[in-house]
């Protein structure tokens, strides 16, 4: 088995290495599946810098999710077939995917939808569950209101436009550079802004004739989070869902009493315990991809080119999910 770890903490190049382990064969209620592809996010380069909040003992290999096709079944295993394509769920633990081999508990895969090609299975567990948890079920997203997603070219983001519009909500996409707000058109959002051109508090305003947007996914922090809370509406829901942007900010909480509006911490972590739960979502998101609603937006890289995509990570040129092409 080849798997990439981080060794030691420290930038990408230095943190990562390519390290080859004898192949071991599932246990009682396990699955061994050959990895065809594997998706990295932003965190995987927190976790190179030691900057993540989680803090797994050295070494570990990095990733949160994979796609590919079992390859043996263990003891006690039912409704798992070799020759299954299924994708490999992120565990309660960080990271473990980015191997070409993989040997994991039969109640960490899911069925690979339908029709989707593998590297993009591989995207599709994090991004499309953590976007459709936090708009639905913390967000409460509901067809006909206002929808405003910052970073929404890259992995979460572009998951959280196209289950907006999947729904019916006016889906007003922010993203930085022509290029970038040409895939947010793409993806089908309404409205598209490029915050290097545009003020986004401006233009949210004049699109909902001062009335702001009911929910608001932030995925970057820092002054996005502050001047999100600007254009939000009257019971609008602003959904806390990571600091890309490096830094954690604070507010005062009399803004969101006289605008009447409720910040909203989201994270998957306390969902994943629930596997019934999960399984619900999973199953509604395959019913959006069949019927053509969702289709994970993928950038790929080889096996051997994985420190400097973890890099790039960091440079903000990555659009959608990273995916490593494993085998």
């Amino acid at each position: 088995m080849r798997a990439w770890q981080i060794t030691r903490l420290g930038q990408p190049d230095d943190a990562l290495e390519l390290v080859e382990s004898p192949d071991i064969a599932p246990g009682p209620g396990e699955v061994a599946v050959r990895v065809a592809a594997a998706a990295l996010g932003f965190p995987d380069l927190l976790l190179c810098r030691g900057d993540y909040h989680d803090k797994p003992e050295l070494p570990f290999t990095i990733g949160g999710e994979a796609a590919g096709t079992v390859i043996e079944v263990g003891p006690g295993v039912d409704g798992r077939d070799v020759g299954d394509r299924v994708i490999v769920t992120a565990g309660t633990t960080v990271g473990g995917a980015l191997a070409d081999r993989l040997v994991v508990p039969a109640d960490r895969i899911l069925p690979a939808p339908e029709g989707m090609p593998l590297d993009q299975a591989a995207a599709f567990f994090v991004a499309y569950q953590t976007s459709y948890m936090a708009l639905f079920r913390r967000g409460g997203l509901r067809s006909g209101e206002t929808l405003l997603v910052h970073g929404a070219s890259g992995g979460i983001g572009s998951a959280a436009v196209q289950l907006g519009k999947a729904v019916g909500a006016r889906v007003i996409a922010v993203a930085g550079g022509p290029a970038k707000a040409e895939v947010c058109r793409r993806l089908g959002a309404d409205e598209v802004i490029d915050h290097r051109e545009e003020d986004f508090v401006a233009v949210v305003k004049d699109l909902t004739d001062g009335r702001g947007a009911d929910v608001i996914y932030d995925s970057v922090g820092g002054d996005v989070f502050d001047r999100s809370r600007r254009c939000i509406a009257v019971e609008g829901r602003l959904l806390v869902v990571g600091f890309a942007g490096g830094t954690i900010p604070q507010f005062s909480v009399n803004h969101a009493l006289l605008k009447n509006y409720s910040v909203v911490g989201f994270r998957t972590r306390p969902f994943r315990d629930d596997p019934v739960y999960v399984r619900e979502v999973h199953d509604a998101l395959c019913e959006f991809h069949s019927r053509g609603l969702v289709s994970p937006l993928v950038d790929t890289v080889d096996f051997d080119a994985v420190p400097k995509a973890v890099c790039e990570l960091g440079e903000r040129t990555v659009v959608g999910r990273l995916v490593v092409r494993v085998s």
